[in-house]
């Protein structure tokens, strides 16, 4: 059981609570960034996610180095391998949407982004509420089994939100250029949710390994 471990296996539990925190931040400043009327305040909070997820580039890199240096780990190596790479796939997703906001000088942010954004901000916190529990397993397996559920369902949602902004683009959107950009952005922060869905995933498969 994860809640017996010596003291040296228990250092990438800091690591990916680090890793999920800074994903909480980042979807925090998407959301101030989607809502906010301000130029001047956009740009900013672009570079403040830029910033942040460099930071997340540097927990990956101490994380995967210590993976290569430590004999014996929490749970296989696959799995912390595994769960290290996705946690910085929602960091990317998350940069790349609102890179591309600011690239596309997007003044005018859809209902539907607005939404994505705020699915991406609810599964963050479901992801840093289960990777926590990983460190203490024994008495937070409940905590996150429930956390995961809730990353399915906000993963769903997301999908249908998706779908449905799609829909509404080719149906009203008469600018071609316009157009292509909004879906690409949807399409960005929708990938965001199906990583937080691949880290429910491999969570999933290390409580099955340690039942």
């Amino acid at each position: 059981m994860l809640g017996f471990l010596v003291p040296t296996e228990r250092k990438f539990f800091p690591m990916f609570e680090a890793s999920t925190a800074n994903l909480v931040k980042m979807s925090a400043v998407l959301i101030e960034l989607v809502h906010s009327d301000s130029p001047e305040r956009r740009k900013a909070l672009t570079k403040q996610i830029e910033d942040l997820e460099h930071e997340g580039d540097k927990i990956t890199h101490e994380t995967l180095n210590e993976l290569s240096s430590t004999f014996i780990t929490p749970f296989d190596r696959e799995d912390i391998h595994s769960l290290t790479s996705v946690l910085d796939d929602i960091a990317d997703f998350i940069h790349g949407a609102s890179k591309r906001m600011d690239l596309y000088k997007l003044d005018v942010f859809t209902p539907e982004i607005i939404k994505l954004s705020e699915l991406i901000d609810k599964s963050v916190s479901e992801v840093h509420v289960a990777v926590k529990g990983l460190g203490s397993l024994k008495n937070k397996r409940e905590e996150v089994k429930g956390a995961l559920v809730k990353i399915k369902n906000l993963e769903k949602n997301a999908d249908d939100v998706f779908d449905l902004a799609i829909a509404h683009l080719f149906e009203n959107e008469k600018d071609p250029i316009r157009l292509i950009k909004l879906k690409e952005i949807l399409h960005i922060l929708e990938t965001a949710t199906d990583k937080c869905e691949d880290v429910a995933d491999v969570i999933k498969g290390i409580l099955i390994k340690y039942a």
